[in-house]
């Protein structure tokens, strides 16, 4: 028999059966503005093309632009847009839009009544503006907007135009860095012998001409450009990253890098300063002028000392407030406190005041008024989130604890405070006679069931307003449009029935429809869906989604092939990680890298399979991975068999990241299936020595976790057929491509039956259609030969 390193092939498109549901139309999204008057419709196409992603592209600091338009060059643009009326349920065609359109940047006027976005040319990002009740669009700039760095633009307060960040007019010429003769090497040192324990980051600057390339596309200039495209220059060339008004829009926040850049961080490390403008643009307070940081203490909860969550102040005119750890931002030192948050009313030139401390790490503030807001404060190592409510003016006053809880125990979860808009449309907290409102999902072990309770500020007590009943439909809380009145836009779906918005009164019990898009995904309409439960051998409760082919048999209950699908989450406690989130009323959606394809192909799908990972107390959940995981696997094979559907022999696991690790995992160290599918996975944890997903130790301090975990140390296990796929430019931190070509390159030298695929220009999720095309067929030629068309044979 002949065999071949290496095959010379063009893309290919799957089976018709699993074409004719990845290759459909959607319907397009909508955006609804705050009172559900307006609402825009955005298209575009599921895919880029290869082509798209073959054009040129620079990887500087984190960033991927393209260096000829300015922009990200993995945006993925909307192609059409229209004006839609929620209430007579309505499409409106916009005049004056030009043709090809690549949107992007898409910003709601502080009136709402104008729409801004950049449109994207071959020559750069022009700025246009929709005047929705004119259904009128023009054009406000030409092609000079730079959309490469944070905040592209911002609207005034007043409506009356907006912030720009456009290419300055002198700028250099970028250095073409791909036949240069080098003139030395790169050297980086670390004299001091400071601790740097950083994540394995990719598209980091690796040299000088990097560093001056990166510095000419984060360049811009600062323009004022008003509602009939008149451009002004309001701050010359820096490289912003962020600008933002003052709710009065007296003064604006500027964030701008300096240098030194760095080689070993991206670009959110870099030196930051934040300086506050009066609107004329005329310097007003330097509020923060922060280092690069390279080094910060270990552990996932410190962070860097100084002040950090700057922002203004919702609530009042132009209050800037921004918190400073106590604690030195060491998560491993013991304090009473971890962090204050300070304020400062302009004009800036009196003393900071403090708010309030926190014991948990700051999270943010939803601002009411002078005598109401919320702190959201957590920590990260035992789940914790507590949400607390206090007054403002009074820094003294104690904070009334309204929640507690671990975040990942969703039964628990007492839902989001309720906000509208105020004077300065700006979102804060709603007061009603007293109360307070809460949206909340609503998971419980009956389902999903959304509702709306009210917080009595006085009594401290929490009564239920609303709760949506059961139904054939899956309900979401979209947004609150008018909370006296009772009106709440929502979202509805069933397994067949494509997710719809709809206005409801839940004081009046009705229920409106909004919008009316149909199933694209009529093949598998009718599939049998259902989510099962089912339990470890160590009695924890877990949960999957079950699919059975398109026309099975129920009464007949033939075996089939299955392909379980699944993704690895760590979890604190047992409570947490036996709780259902998933519902068979969801829309049954195959985006482009689900399993869900194959119930047209004969196959039963076990989706989202729960894989929790524990480790309770001071046990952290990775010290028995591999024992958690294989028992995770066996529990999910052995409750679908004995259901009657499937045959045990011919089964598949598959994932994505780390789902690919877990995949690659699963076959080294069990029996349980026939073959595997890891796509992006990172297989040694070795070249991720610093942690990795959810462990903060790093490789000296837990080796044995590292080398036990890595499914290359264990490839002379493997003797299951593995297809590997990987995404030739991944920008995944860790899941370099390089893991899938080591791990392949292991595989084969020992004889394991397996497959590299390595998709031209895609990074960790793939988006061309060429490239998702032959992604499926590959899994399909896979899955019939190893899988469907396996022969068992008889020891």
């Amino acid at each position: 028999m002949l065999t071949f390193a290496q095959i010379d092939l063009d893309y290919q498109e799957p089976h018709k059966d699993i074409l004719e549901l990845a290759d459909v139309q959607m319907p397009p999204g909508m955006s609804v503005n705050s009172d559900g008057t307006k609402a825009v419709l955005l298209s575009r196409s599921p895919y880029q093309s290869i082509s798209d992603l073959a054009e040129d592209e620079l990887r500087l600091a984190g960033l991927r632009i393209n260096p000829k338009t300015n922009i990200s060059s993995r945006t993925r643009f909307y192609e059409n847009i229209k004006l839609f009326n929620p209430k007579k349920q309505k499409e409106m065609p916009i005049k004056g839009l030009p043709d090809s359109l690549k949107i992007a940047n898409i910003s709601w006027s502080p009136e709402q009544n104008f729409i801004a976005f950049t449109h994207t040319t071959f020559e750069g990002n022009q700025l246009w503006l929709i005047d929705y009740k004119k259904r009128q669009a023009r054009q406000l700039t030409d092609a000079v907007v730079n959309a490469n760095l944070g905040t592209t633009f911002t609207w005034l307060p007043d409506e009356s135009g907006m912030l720009v960040k456009m290419l300055p007019k002198d700028r250099p010429k970028l250095i073409d860095t791909s036949n240069k003769v080098p003139t030395g090497p790169t050297v980086s040192v670390n004299e001091a012998g400071v601790e740097a324990q950083n994540r394995t980051y990719q598209d980091l600057l690796k040299n000088k001409d990097d560093e001056f390339n990166f510095e000419v596309l984060a360049t811009a200039s600062i323009h004022h450009v008003d509602l009939k495209g008149n451009a002004t220059e309001w701050k010359p060339a820096g490289m912003y990253r962020g600008i933002s008004f003052s709710p009065d829009g007296e003064y604006v926040m500027i964030s701008e890098i300096e240098k030194p850049f760095s080689y070993l961080v991206t670009y959110g490390r870099f030196p930051t300063n934040y300086t506050v403008y009066t609107k004329a643009g005329e310097l007003s307070y330097t509020l923060a002028e922060i280092p690069l940081i390279e080094e910060m203490p270990k552990g996932f909860m410190s962070t860097r000392e100084g002040r950090r969550n700057i922002s203004w102040r919702s609530d009042e005119a132009s209050t800037l407030v921004w918190v400073e750890a106590l604690d030195g931002g060491d998560a491993n030192e013991e304090a009473d406190f971890r962090d204050e948050a300070f304020q400062l009313r302009s004009p800036f030139t009196g003393e900071k005041q403090a708010l309030l401390k926190t014991k948990l790490r700051f999270s943010n503030i939803t601002w009411g008024d002078q005598q109401t807001a919320v702190v959201y404060e957590y920590w990260w190592n035992d789940r914790t989130v507590k949400t607390s409510i206090f007054n403002p003016s009074n820094p003294g006053e104690e904070a009334v604890v309204f929640n507690e809880r671990n975040y990942q125990n969703q039964y628990e979860d007492p839902g989001s405070f309720v906000t509208h808009r105020n004077e300065f449309n700006k979102s804060v907290l709603q007061k009603i006679n007293g109360k307070l409102l809460l949206m909340g999902d609503g998971y419980s072990p009956e389902g999903k069931f959304p509702f709306i309770d009210e917080y009595s500020l006085a009594s401290k007590e929490t009564n239920r307003v609303f709760q949506v009943p059961e139904s054939d439909y899956l309900e979401s809380f979209v947004s609150m449009i008018d909370a006296e009145k009772g009106e709440l836009l929502v979202r509805r779906e069933s397994s067949n029935d494509y997710p719809n918005y709809y206005m409801r009164n839940f004081y009046k019990d009705e229920l409106k429809q909004v919008s009316d898009f149909q199933n694209p995904f009529k093949a598998i309409q009718d599939v049998h869906k259902e989510v099962i439960t089912y339990k470890r051998d160590d009695g924890l409760e877990l949960s999957a989604t079950l699919y059975l082919p398109v026309g099975y048999d129920l009464d007949k209950k033939e075996k089939m092939p299955m392909i379980m699908w699944a993704y690895p989450r760590e979890y604190k406690d047992k409570q947490s990680a036996s709780q259902v989130t998933s519902s068979s009323k969801e829309f049954t959606y195959p985006y482009y890298g689900s399993p869900i394809y194959w119930v047209n192909r004969g196959y039963v799908v076990l989706d989202d399979a729960a894989f929790p990972i524990i480790g309770e107390e001071e046990d952290e959940p990775n010290d028995t991975f591999k024992k958690q995981l294989v028992a995770n696997a066996k529990a999910a094979i052995d409750a679908v068999e004995e259901m009657g559907y499937i045959d045990r022999n011919k089964v598949a696991v598959g994932g994505h990241s780390y789902g690919a690790f877990m995949t690659a995992n699963l076959l080294s160290h069990s029996d349980l299936f026939a073959a595997g599918i890891a796509r992006s996975g990172a297989y040694n944890r070795t070249l991720t020595p610093f942690g990795f997903q959810s462990e903060e130790r790093n490789y000296w301090e837990a080796p044995e976790v590292y080398n036990t975990m890595s499914p290359f140390m264990n490839a002379h296990k493997m003797k299951t057929p593995l297809l590997l796929i990987h995404g030739e430019e991944d920008n995944n931190s860790g899941t370099y491509p390089m893991q899938s070509e080591r791990y392949f390159n292991a595989l084969k030298g020992l004889g394991a039956p397996a497959r590299l695929v390595m998709l031209p220009k895609e990074s960790h999720g793939y988006a061309a259609r060429e490239s998702i095309m032959h992604m499926l067929w590959e899994q399909d030629q896979w899955l019939e030969k190893y899988v469907k068309n396996r022969v068992v044979k008889d020891n």
